[in-house]
């Protein structure tokens, strides 16, 4: 593996007291074998949106979407976190001031040990009542019978953010203050090209935020980033994590660059 090459300014903000968000998207599983829904073997090449994951069709045909929701739940839970995930977890404990924001319903980052987290597309490991509104969480990989009940008789949905659905407003308006108060923003694994959310690296330049993108390769956003990183979360992450050791430390314990 080639050695990460970092910036001195991105090492210099490497300590505990700098206010940092990290924002993930499908990248990062994708490299853990999660499906991811756009490029060439995305699952939208294979499936249609409007058949499974709009409201529209949850109302008109339930127990397919479910079933296929009931599919991915299976398949995500024989996955398990990855290097960056681990990373980003560790993220979490090294820095004072820390946000996860990502677009991942998966629930790997819960895994790795994160729990500051802002989950702007919800989680499918959450189920919610179209009738009475409740909402909890639910781990078993297969649910029976489909499509599943609710204590009241109603019916449960996944608990995510359909098409023609809006993010949760209070969970993305937290999402911006955070991005906006940061020092350093990190965009891992994303596309930016669903909106709103890939205003997010914009939003942290434009209130003096170092931006770094780590991602396989340039993103839509990769021009608001002062610092570019192309490879993999999990070897580029898990990188910069142990130069947060060296931060420590002192020197002795640096990145490459």
């Amino acid at each position: 593996m080639v050695p990460v090459l970092v910036s001195s300014k991105l090492k210099s903000l490497l300590i505990p007291l700098t206010r940092v968000v990290v924002f993930t998207g499908a990248g990062i599983s994708a490299e853990s074998g999660v499906p991811t829904f756009r490029g060439q073997n995305g699952l939208w090449n294979e499936f249609r949106v409007e058949d499974l994951a709009t409201p529209q069709a949850f109302a008109a045909h339930p127990q397919q979407v479910w079933e296929w929701y009931s599919w991915r739940r299976e398949l995500i839970s024989k996955i398990t976190p990855n290097q960056g995930h681990s990373a980003v977890a560790h993220f979490e404990r090294f820095f004072s001031s820390f946000c996860l924001v990502s677009q991942n319903v998966d629930g790997l980052h819960d895994r790795a040990g994160n729990q500051r987290i802002l989950k702007l597309h919800g989680d499918i490991w959450e189920v919610r009542c179209i009738s009475c509104g409740l909402r909890r969480m639910d781990f078993r990989p297969v649910l029976s019978p489909l499509p599943p009940r609710c204590e009241c008789g109603g019916m449960l949905r996944p608990g995510v953010v359909w098409f023609g659905e809006m993010l949760p407003s209070d969970v993305f308006e937290r999402a911006v203050r955070e991005t906006q108060s940061c020092d350093l923003f990190f965009s891992v694994g994303t596309s930016a090209e669903v909106f709103p959310a890939a205003q997010l690296p914009g939003i942290a330049r434009q209130h003096g935020a170092y931006v770094v993108e780590v991602n396989i390769e340039r993103s839509a956003a990769a021009h608001v980033a002062h610092e570019v990183l192309l490879g993999k979360a999990g070897e580029i992450l898990p990188e910069l994590s142990a130069c947060l050791r060296g931060a420590l430390a002192g020197p002795g314990s640096e990145l490459a660059g």
